[in-house]
């Protein structure tokens, strides 16, 4: 099995723990200190040896921050994590505190009333981040400073740093060498006047060099720092035991390779002006290049933009990569209508789901832990299903199935809802508003330059009109065998990036109900330049084609509140599938398709 089901959260020892990290905080002459979930290359995911919030606290989410001071611990989290985290911390020691309703400026404001020195980890938290805080703090008496590895002090069995090898991406399904990559940025990078870059983020390295790793779980990326110059040249700074002679050969004369214990030097050694994100990039790297007095240009990391809108081969690697993967998932279905869901558990689905990946023989990895929640743990947004959670399904349940494949050729993320015999109505009600919001913004046609922002409450609406809503983004970018959560692009009230074609990104809606059942269905889309229409003007507009092929249950849906047109998107949808997958499949899961996708 690629994913375990052992119990992660230690909330028992958050108290023991949180009473060690003060008195090294009494000691260092702190009144506060901040724990974030963030490693030293500021991506999204991070490996065991810096899962330190989750150490702490016993928050096991992707996202979040912990604000230790003498006399409180804040858990700041999003929407995501409301429900999750009153089963993974000790509440009388850590506080939830909901973000970023509430700012930690504001929270800190109020719990220090006095002032105080907030320490924090300069590696661990990015420059626009801590400037923001500063900004926020001012006229307190609050002030913060950078205190590296409290933390890691007293985790004394904390996981080594990982140490997973590099390995070339073909550029057959990169689409593109990685040399007229460097080419090109480092042209973009004398145009601004810019003498070299400083890149952190795992999957920028990843795609800038076409090179993927195996440092973070179910993230095909390594850890590793680089500096490109105007020139085209670069260096790559990683760990020795990472690199070996196909990847020299790989990167060529024009890219040095160095141990990471070279980078800080490296940066002390630049001409500027230096590019660094303030969004990404670690305080210690800003302050590094400021001590050496090196000009320093804030711009946005040059990969991200380049990496989100793919090309023709990614974009080709992405629809076979969905084939392969939808067919295992209409294997997985068939499996499950054949059985009495009733003897099935949460990790019973898990379990069968990863298998019928893995015949087909080109799995590398799952893309996150599958979130399998059934009743009320479907709720719970992003559910991890541990031995001592695991709840076997009940008549009347909805489950929430999340998962997705790496695959050479792409990532894939879907999410089904399933039937538990015969829900009732308000469960199948509801289901229904959630898939008139997805199939909204199937169909949806927009100009260039529209964001997320401008089309997620077009996924929302006919929950808004029901007097619901969801506590999560619509959409979140997708990489090329890369992260499955990738940026800039998002379909969310909060993205001012504008949706740009060759972007992936999900059109997932849902609706959860607390301590009942949970609600989601999740299409991955790209982001095309549309077709004309007979009669419209002569604009420029977009759309999106649909990546993921995989019937929506039809038992779930009531009939009558879809418009016509919903209809025919469901039927063209479902014959779709059909006759993409039937030639994929046995014989017992053809049939399956067959009656899953006649016409409504």
């Amino acid at each position: 099995m690629l994913q375990s089901f052992d119990e992660t959260a230690r909330p028992a020892q958050g108290p023991p723990r949180l009473a060690a990290l003060r008195e090294v905080m009494r000691h260092e002459g702190l009144a506060g200190y901040l724990v974030p979930r963030a490693d030293a290359h500021q991506g999204e995911y991070v490996a065991p040896h810096d899962e330190r919030l989750a150490w702490l606290t016993g928050f096991t989410g992707s996202a979040g921050f912990c604000a230790v001071l003498m006399d409180a611990a804040g858990v700041f989290i999003d929407g995501r994590y409301r429900t999750q985290i009153k089963a993974q911390v000790t509440t009388n020691h850590f506080t939830p505190v909901p973000w970023p309703e509430t700012a930690l400026h504001d929270w800190l404001r109020g719990a220090l009333p006095d002032g105080g020195v907030v320490g924090f980890d300069p590696w661990l938290h990015t420059v626009e981040t801590m400037r923001k805080l500063a900004t926020g703090l001012e006229g307190t008496g609050i002030t913060l400073r950078p205190t590296p590895a409290l933390v890691d002090g007293i985790w004394h069995d904390q996981p080594p740093p990982p140490q997973g090898a590099i390995a070339p991406y073909p550029e057959k399904l990169a689409g593109e060498a990685q040399t007229d990559k460097r080419s090109r940025l480092a042209a973009a990078l004398r145009n601004a006047g810019q003498r070299a870059a400083v890149l952190t983020l795992p999957d920028s390295i990843a795609w800038l060099f076409n090179i993927r790793g195996s440092d973070i779980p179910r993230n095909p990326v390594p850890h590793c720092f680089a500096i490109l110059h105007d020139s085209g040249r670069a260096t790559l700074f990683a760990a020795p035991a990472k690199c070996n002679d196909a990847l020299r050969a790989h990167l060529g004369e024009q890219v040095t390779l160095r141990p990471d214990t070279a980078f800080g030097a490296a940066l002390r050694s630049l001409q500027g002006p230096v590019r660094i994100d303030p969004a990404s990039c670690p305080v210690q790297v800003g302050a590094q290049l400021q001590e050496a007095a090196i000009a320093i240009a804030e711009a946005t990391d040059p990969c991200v933009l380049p990496k989100a809108c793919k090309n023709s081969a990614e974009i080709a690697g992405a629809r076979a990569a969905h084939l392969r993967d939808g067919a295992a998932v209409v294997e997985f279905l068939c499996w499950y209508d054949g059985q009495d869901a009733t003897r099935l558990t949460e990790i019973d689905l898990v379990t069968r789901l990863e298998q019928c990946r893995r015949d087909t023989d080109a799995l590398r990895d799952i893309s996150f832990d599958t979130i399998a929640g059934s009743g009320p743990n479907g709720a719970v947004i992003h559910y991890h299903v541990t031995r001592s959670s695991n709840r076997a399904l009940q008549a009347g349940d909805l489950v929430v199935l999340d998962s997705g494949g790496q695959y050479l050729d792409g990532t894939t993320d879907i999410t089904r809802t399933l039937p538990v015999g015969t829900p009732d109505e308000s469960r199948r009600t509801a289901f229904t508003r959630v898939l008139r919001g997805m199939i909204a913004l199937s169909r949806l046609r927009f100009p260039p330059g529209a964001t997320g922002a401008h089309i997620d409450a077009i996924a929302r609406a006919p929950l808004w009109l029901a007097g619901q809503d969801y506590d999560h983004g619509t959409g979140h970018g997708v990489g090329a065998y890369l992260c499955v959560h990738e940026g800039p692009q998002r379909i969310s009230r909060l993205s001012d990036q504008p949706l740009k074609p060759g972007m992936i990104v999900s059109n997932e809606p849902g609706y959860y109900r607390e301590g009942a059942f949970g609600i989601r269905i999740e299409n991955l889309i790209a982001v095309r330049e549309a077709a004309p229409l007979p009669g419209g003007d002569a604009r420029e507009m977009l759309d999106f084609e649909t990546l993921t092929l995989v019937p929506i249950d039809r038992r779930l849906i009531v009939p009558e509140m879809l418009a016509e047109e919903e209809r025919a998107w469901l039927d063209a949808y479902h014959a779709q599938c059909r006759a993409a997958l039937s030639e994929r499949l046995s014989p017992a899961a053809r049939a399956w398709l067959l009656d899953a996708t006649a016409p409504l």
